[in-house]
């Protein structure tokens, strides 16, 4: 029973991260740890985007779970990875270890989504000035409206939908249709420059980042999958700012 607590634990905590947006080598660690401080000093284990895998060297029992969602919470990743140096200090029991994360699966404080569009619209607005010539901020409420409506229809759709291709392409639609209608009426002046700026809470940056350090630390089959998600929202926001440069 004890062993089966040890392995049943271990594989929540690597699910969480993994759910979160942590890298695969930090899971491997993070179970790895777990099992190792819990008295299983033989663990293996195997983690991929879609599920892992934990057991023993020494005993029959395996333990597998499945992925079902992806998404970034860092919030999340943090918590359990304290969670985890509180365990290997002697600080709380496996059982206690446990009950925690399955608090963390079930309830982690989160920003609300007005406030993840008004970082959105300032992002899009700061990022847009990067690319602003002879500092002309005139385009600045453009971009910040664009880029905060954009990533709100994103976030919306996203969790509607549960597919983030389609999410990614409506979100990066209404940016540029935005942008374009902006330009039109005379309240903005580079379309290129806003349509850049606001985009940029859209593109998938964590993706690309952990794709390239998992195939660094040699976990090739997350990191081309991984990889393979980035390209494919990538090509989604590319989808949806050449509709509205291919039909106006």
């Amino acid at each position: 029973m004890a062993e089966s607590e040890l392995l049943t634990t271990c594989l929540l905590a690597g699910r969480i991260m993994i759910e979160s947006g942590a890298e695969m080598y930090r899971v491997d660690d993070t179970m790895t740890r777990i099992a190792h401080n819990g008295g299983e000093a033989a663990a293996v284990v195997f983690t991929t985007p879609t599920g892992l895998f934990i057991g023993s060297e020494h005993s029959p029992l395996v333990k597998l779970g499945t992925i079902r969602k992806r998404t970034i919470d860092m919030e999340k990743v943090m918590r359990v990875n304290a969670l985890s140096r509180r365990f290997a200090a002697g600080e709380c029991s496996l059982h206690e270890l446990h009950e925690a994360l399955i608090g963390i699966d079930a309830n982690t404080p989160t920003f609300p989504l007005w406030l993840q569009v008004i970082a959105a619209a300032v992002c899009s607005a700061l990022l847009m000035v990067l690319f602003a010539q002879q500092n002309d901020w005139r385009d600045l409420p453009l971009a910040a409206v664009a880029g905060g409506a954009g990533f709100y229809v994103f976030a919306w759709l996203d969790r509607v939908t549960r597919v983030q291709f389609i999410s990614s392409v409506a979100g990066a639609f209404v940016v540029a249709a935005l942008a374009w209608l902006g330009v039109r009426i005379g309240i903005g002046r580079s379309l290129d420059n806003i349509i850049i700026g606001a985009v940029m809470p859209l593109v998938p940056g964590v993706a690309i980042t952990n794709s390239i350090r998992d195939m660094l630390a040699g976990h090739l089959v997350s990191g081309m999958v991984r990889g393979m998600e980035a390209i494919l929202s990538a090509a989604a926001i590319g989808v949806g700012v050449a509709v509205i440069f291919r039909f106006f």
